[in-house]
Order: C-alpha cells, then sequence, then structure tokens
C-alpha cells in the first residue's frame, strides 16, 4: 500500500491539489472545499506577527482625483465626476521578503491601496506585474513556502523555487517578467502598479463590465541592474523606503495615473479563459486604456507602526459599483486577506484609524480583543424593531449565471503563448540580461533534473530563448 499520499492536517487523503472545487468550469469557487479552506487558514497563521508576505514596505497618504467622466461604466460614488477627490493610503512592499530584508532584491512589489470613499473603505489590491506566479489560491501557500526560508536549514532555497517553478508551467509568464530588466524597480515610485486581477464594474442602469486596473507612475518607469541592486543591498538595505519618504518630505509628490481595460461583460464571458487566469494579460490594442484620475502622495506616515505595519488591506473591501469576478486566485483572497488580518492584528483591526472608514459604521458586531466602538444599547442583532438599520438593495453583488457539475477544474493550458511574445519584445540586450539573470539564479540549483525541466518550459515559450539559457548553463537538452 502506498504510504507516501497527500493528505489533509487530519490524515484524509488529498484528490486534487492543483485545482480548487468551483461550480462548474468557469464558476467561483465553492466554500465546502474545506482542503482550500484548511490550507490557506493555516498558512494564515505561520508567522507572529509579521506579514506571511509583504513583510516589509513603505506608506504615505495621499489623494485620488478623477479626471475622466467613467460615472457610464460604475455607480461608484468616488469615480461619479470630474474633480472628485478621494483621501486614500498605500502600502508600496517587497513580497517574501523579511521585514529586515533589503528592499533592492529581485522580487515582485505589492501596490496596496485603500480609498476613504463616502460609501466605505475600497481597497485595491495588487503588484507592480500585470500578472502574478499561479491562477488557483490551493496553490499559494505551497508557493511561497519555496520563497522562503527552508525549514531544515533558515537559508533561502533555489532548489525549492525552481523545483516549484518548473513543475508550475503556469509561472513562466511572471518568472520572465521577474528575471527581467522589470524585476527590480529603481524606487517605489518609478514602477506601474496593477489590480492584476479581474474585477466588475456596474453602472447606474445595472449594466456589468469588466475591468483590468493600470496605475501608470508619472515619473517615469527605472529599474536597477542586479550589479547596483546587490551593491545597494549592502550599504542601504531601506533604499526605497528612504527614497519614497524623502521624495514627499522633500514635496516631490510622486503620482500615477489610474488607467481601466473595459471589457463589456458578455464579451468577457466569452473569453473567460483568458480574462479570469491572473497568470494571463488581456491585449490593449483590443481594450485599450481609459484614464480615471490621477493618484499623488503628498504625506507621510507620522508612526510607521500604527498606520503601515497596522494598515490591513482586503479586495473583499468593494463598494456598490465595483465587485469581483471568478478569478479562482481573486476568490482565494477573499477570504485569505481578511482572515490573516484577524489573526495578525485582530477581530477588530477596522477599528484602528489607518483602517477605519470615514463613512459612518453600522452593524452588530462586537467584542472581541481591543474592541473600543461596541454597539452602545442592547441592540447587537439583525434583523430588529429598535434601530432602523436596514438593507441596501444598490449594494448587492453582482448578478451572473453559474451551471456546472461540481469538480476541480483546470483550464487554458496555454503557458507558453504570452511569455513567447513577452521574450519577443525584449532587445538583444534585454534577452542577454534575462538569461543571464535566470542563469545566476538557476545554476544555484544542484539537482539536473529541475535545470532540465525548467529549460524546457524555456524552449517552450521560444526555442531561443531555451537555447540561450542551456547554452549558458552547458546543459544538453
Amino acid at each position: 500500500m502506498n504510504e507516501n499520499y497527500l493528505t489533509t492536517s487530519h490524515g484524509a487523503h488529498v484528490g486534487d491539489n492543483q485545482n480548487s472545487l468551483t461550480a462548474g468550469e468557469f464558476g467561483p469557487v465553492l466554500i465546502q472545499d474545506v482542503h482550500l479552506l484548511e490550507k490557506l487558514a493555516h498558512f494564515n497563521r505561520e508567522r507572529v506577527p509579521e506579514r506571511v508576505v509583504h513583510a516589509k514596505g513603505a506608506g504615505a497618504h495621499g489623494v485620488f482625483k478623477v479626471t475622466n467622466d467613467v460615472s457610464h461604466y460604475t455607480k461608484a460614488n468616488f469615480l461619479s465626476e470630474v474633480g472628485k477627490e478621494t483621501d486614500m493610503f498605500i502600502r508600496l512592499s517587497t513580497v517574501a521578503g523579511e521585514l529586515g530584508a533589503a528592499d533592492t532584491l529581485r522580487d515582485p512589489r505589492g501596490f496596496a491601496i485603500k480609498f476613504y470613499t463616502e460609501e466605505g473603505n475600497y481597497d485595491l489590491v495588487g503588484n507592480n506585474t500585470p500578472i502574478f506566479f499561479i491562477r488557483d489560491p490551493l496553490k499559494f501557500p505551497d508557493f511561497i513556502h519555496t520563497q522562503k526560508r527552508d525549514p531544515r536549514t533558515h537559508l533561502k532555497s533555489p532548489t525549492a523555487m525552481w523545483d516549484f517553478w518548473s513543475l508550475s508551467p503556469e509561472s513562466l509568464h511572471q518568472v520572465t517578467i521577474l528575471m527581467s530588466d522589470r524585476g527590480i524597480p529603481a524606487t517605489f515610485r518609478h514602477m506601474h502598479g496593477y489590480g492584476s486581477h479581474t474585477y466588475t464594474w456596474i453602472n447606474q442602469t445595472g449594466e456589468k463590465y469588466f475591468i483590468k486596473y493600470h496605475f501608470r507612475t508619472n515619473q517615469g518607469v527605472k529599474n536597477l541592474d542586479s550589479s547596483l541592486a546587490a551593491k545597494l543591498a549592502g550599504e542601504n538595505p531601506d533604499y526605497h523606503i528612504e527614497d519614497l519618504s524623502n521624495a514627499i518630505e522633500h514635496g516631490d509628490f510622486p503620482s500615477w495615473t489610474l488607467y481601466v481595460q473595459i471589457i463589456p461583460f458578455e464579451e468577457g464571458l466569452n473569453m473567460k479563459e483568458t480574462l479570469f487566469d491572473v497568470t494571463k494579460t488581456v491585449s490593449q490594442k483590443t481594450y485599450p486604456l481609459v484614464e480615471v484620475g490621477i493618484m499623488t502622495l503628498n504625506r507621510n506616515p507620522e508612526n510607521y507602526f500604527s498606520e503601515v505595519e497596522q494598515a490591513t488591506f482586503s479586495p473583499g473591501n468593494t463598494v456598490p459599483g465595483i465587485d469581483v469576478s471568478p478569478d479562482k486566485l481573486l476568490q482565494g483572497r477573499l477570504f485569505a486577506y481578511g482572515d490573516a488580518h484577524r489573526y495578525r492584528v485582530g477581530a477588530n483591526s477596522a477599528q484602528l484609524p489607518i483602517n477605519a472608514p470615514k463613512a459612518t459604521v453600522h452593524n452588530h458586531q462586537q467584542d472581541g480583543s481591543m474592541a473600543y466602538k461596541n454597539v452602545n444599547g442592547s441592540i447587537n442583532y439583525e434583523p430588529n424593531s429598535f434601530d432602523g438599520t436596514v438593507e441596501d438593495e444598490q449594494a448587492k453583488s453582482t448578478n451572473y449565471k453559474v451551471t456546472g457539475e461540481v469538480g476541480n477544474y483546470s483550464y487554458n493550458d496555454d503557458f507558453y503563448t504570452q511569455p513567447g511574445l513577452l521574450y519577443n519584445i525584449f532587445s538583444e540586450e534585454e534577452k542577454e540580461r534575462l538569461t543571464d539573470n535566470i542563469v545566476a539564479s538557476l545554476s544555484l540549483v544542484e539537482n539536473e533534473e529541475i535545470k532540465k525541466r525548467q529549460v524546457e518550459q524555456f524552449y517552450k515559450a521560444d526555442k531561443d530563448y531555451g537555447e540561450r539559457v542551456a547554452k549558458k548553463l552547458n546543459l544538453k537538452i
């Protein structure tokens, strides 16, 4: 009898550890997927007290100003008219490093924004890349384990990292970005930001549109080469945090222009294999960028711990006129982010000043650690005959048809077309630097099978891509 089956923490055998349980092939993730919930809940409790991911970062206050009328696409109040301004807070971070890690490591950057709107807080939690390494939340804890420290040696493990990537071909697109010139931003100010996932906008008449968010830096994109990044990591590991703080302190306020790609709802459902897969991008030629507004950072935090470290963000914090999509990784994040905050900061983290909405709060939640805004009086339930709190029909979630058999589904296994297209827009010099960066990391892996398996992934994206890496590694494929 095979005793090496993958199991849950209770010993039950796992039938599928690659694909979450969904309602049909493109339906939302089901809460009955206890294996997924167990993995995410346990993963959120692996570190005390720093964030499991995005542990180190910078924060700043600012304002978002609408510059283009998008009210016919969304009824969100803070986007309702040109010139409207909304206070916001941003946290910019590295992903894999700990609180003391260097800012200039090759790593994606977190790009999390909290808009303090009149209808409640709206959180947009993305990265500086339009895609991600994986597309199913079931794989997220495993992926992050490969980016963290080896449980035996407490050292970073290139072997674990490349082993996982070579066995997860959906990661190739993001790996190509990470290892390219785009992999190390010069500063937080000189990088774009993205919502990464697909979201939904709903207008006053109930029309729905799928949305992709793009924040374009108005400082211009600048990146660091590996040698300068390594030098800065040793000389000033807080380089990015210092740069942002100094710029704002000196009145050089950084800004980003927000654009969106707008995909009509029915059209989007017909391209769901791309639209709901966060490892893929949507063509800007087909769906061009539409300007929305400008975000300007104009005030540094007064206290880092109170404002940056205790700031919490969740893609589940939406406002009327904005909703999520069936993107599986996004669906998993709706649970995981809020659960991480409840564990790390506490059940009442939303009462902290940095997280508290400027809109009035009416609910019946009470007690728990550090509750200081409990419901007044004896009414702590709903419905009731006394306090007049009612539901808002305008705040209901997006309606769309879901059909299909419950099962663990994979979809769209074309993992290579977009990485190949990306590779071929690079110049000759950029291709050389990309493959040099890959080889510098992959050469640290002693297992030859892992190297060969990863190089085969590069070959499938583009023959030249694979050949360059294989030659530099002295591999025969």
